[in-house]
């Protein structure tokens, strides 16, 4: 079930009326968010409900036994046992295949064969997301940064929440869990900004990233690029995964604030960004701040030698890059900014007072680094992405490249006009405070916008298939 579908809708208008009779009964409440959650989900294949109801069980249960045990061997093997259940299930449903062809790969040079019959695996939609989301409870409570919950409901509903189940903001368990333990609070503001939120996702998803999706594929696709045709599919593919992640990420957030919920900001205008550090403090900020959090840190951080320290850098964003998808290019990708930030940590503040650069030519070298990752992020083999590197060198256009190009400013332009906005006010609600006249007035825009372009909705967001 989409966001950018009628059938979402209904449910969600459905789901709302029930929601607001049980609004005072809280046992009664989670339980309805329990249940139109795994409804949701199990639209796609009820099949999959088991995989969620699984890592549920195993982490609430591994949270009470990590909370009474007092030998630290005990409970290093629970959390091992919790560890264990939950990467190989998302190791075996994303990666099995991954691995298996790639083994095939290396070993047909040395004229061996691998006799392991090929397996048509559903990859689970969302499996990373909640994956991580309950590793994080496990993990805090071992940590003892956190208590356990002894209400299995609550649990279940925390991990299954509809609103940010299949594409995140991946929650601690902190911060969202205590939200179904309290009296039910809906203010008006909620409602306004709840509105705001899911207008403004559904229109970066349904106008701007849906739109851009055609010069993307042409561009990534054409049998002989040239430097414009992949320049161009670069930056419009910059600007679809934005609208398309960020946009989910909105609406997610905008459900939630409906329902009384509030859940974190997980995008905060990143191609704003004046350096690479700066960008995944911006970009996708649930998942940079677990792999910093659970891993980087885990690792030993900053606190070794030079060596230990970008040794640590770069197998964080390796395995960012794995979370990703069972694909050579998201593994390259995760290495590139792995050798960005790196760089960075060594050369930036050695030259940093000797040669400062300019904001605008910082930030376009910044840009420049990330447009080329996502280069390698959307190649979907390692021909494509030598293919496109090469054609960086290749002068002429195709062409269809001209109607292309007035698509992309004529779809890009409102976002990157609204978000100069957001980064001028330093406020990314600023609609907030418009006159009530002017913010229904930009809401009907966007409406307008959204119900026009309607007919391409049903696109699955990109993000579903990490």
């Amino acid at each position: 079930m989409l966001f950018n579908s009628t059938v979402f809708l209904q449910f969600f208008l459905a789901f709302m009326l029930l929601y607001w009779s049980a609004r005072n009964h809280r046992t009664a409440r989670n339980l309805l968010i329990l249940a139109g959650s795994y409804f949701f989900y199990g639209w796609w294949d009820s099949r999959l409900l088991s995989l969620i109801i699984f890592s549920s069980l195993l982490d609430f249960h591994v949270g009470r036994k990590l909370s009474e045990e007092t030998c630290s061997k005990k409970r290093k093997i629970w959390l091992t046992v919790s560890m264990t259940g939950n990467i190989s299930v998302l190791c075996f449903f994303k990666y099995f295949g991954f691995f298996i062809d790639s083994l095939k790969t290396a070993l047909d040079p040395l004229s061996l064969s691998l006799s392991i019959p090929s397996m048509d695996i559903i990859l689970p939609v969302g499996i990373s997301f909640y994956t991580f989301q309950t590793m994080s409870y496990t993990l805090d409570i071992y940590r003892r940064q956190l208590k356990p919950t002894e209400n299995w409901v609550q649990f279940m509903a925390y991990v299954a929440f509809f609103p940010q189940l299949v594409a995140g903001p991946i929650e601690r368990a902190r911060r969202l869990l205590p939200q179904f333990d309290r009296e039910l609070s809906i203010t008006r503001t909620d409602w306004n900004e709840g509105t705001w939120l899911i207008l403004w996702g559904m229109f970066k998803k349904v106008v701007v990233a849906d739109n851009l999706a055609p010069l993307v594929e042409m561009s990534f696709s054409h049998p002989d690029p040239t430097c414009i045709t992949t320049v161009a599919g670069v930056f419009a593919f910059s600007l679809q995964i934005y609208g398309d992640f960020s946009g989910y990420s909105d609406i997610a957030r905008g459900l939630a604030r409906l329902l009384g919920f509030k859940i974190m900001l997980n995008f905060n205008l990143p191609y704003f960004a004046c350096n690479l550090r700066e960008f995944w403090n911006r970009w996708h900020i649930s998942l940079s701040t677990w792999l910093r959090d659970y891993l980087y840190i885990s690792l030993g951080g900053n606190r070794g030698t030079r060596f230990m320290t970008c040794r640590n850098l770069m197998i964080t964003m390796l395995l960012g890059g794995l979370w990703h998808g069972a694909a050579w290019g998201f593994i390259i990708w995760g290495a590139w900014h792995g050798c960005g930030l790196i760089a960075l940590r060594i050369f930036g503040q050695r030259f940093k007072n000797r040669l400062p650069l300019p904001r605008p030519l910082s930030w376009l070298l910044t840009m420049s680094f990330i447009g080329y990752g996502w280069l390698l992020f959307r190649s979907e083999n390692l021909v494509m992405i030598m293919k496109l590197s090469r054609s960086l060198l290749v002068v002429g256009a195709p062409e269809w490249i001209g109607q292309y190009l007035i698509n992309l400013i004529f779809f890009t332009l409102p976002l990157l006009l609204f978000q100069w906005i957001q980064w001028k006010r330093n406020n990314l609600m600023w609609p907030m405070n418009l006159r009530f006249s002017r913010r229904i007035a930009l809401q009907g825009i966007l409406l307008a916008a959204i119900i026009l372009y309607w007919e391409k909705a049903d696109q699955p967001f990109i993000y579903f298939q990490f």
